[in-house]
């Protein structure tokens, strides 16, 4: 199985914002996304720092993306 992309906060939000999403509000370092199908999600962006394995997975659970899927938005 291929390793997951590594990919910094910004990243994940341009890669979010190629499918459809929009930041809705930020509230510290966390950037709150809303689809306008109803799909959600928050992404933290500490500067330079990649987010873990763990919180990839789990965003992209909540926008209901596919790894596949989001290996082309990147």
């Amino acid at each position: 199985m291929p390793r997951q992309p590594r990919v910094t906060g910004k990243a994940m939000i341009s890669a979010l914002r190629r499918a459809g999403f929009a930041v809705v509000r930020v509230r510290g370092s966390h950037h709150f996304l809303r689809h306008a199908d109803g799909r959600a999600t928050v992404v933290p962006v500490h500067g330079s720092e990649i987010l873990g394995p763990g919180l990839l997975a789990k965003i992209l659970r909540d926008c209901d993306l596919t790894r596949d899927a989001f290996d082309a938005l990147v």
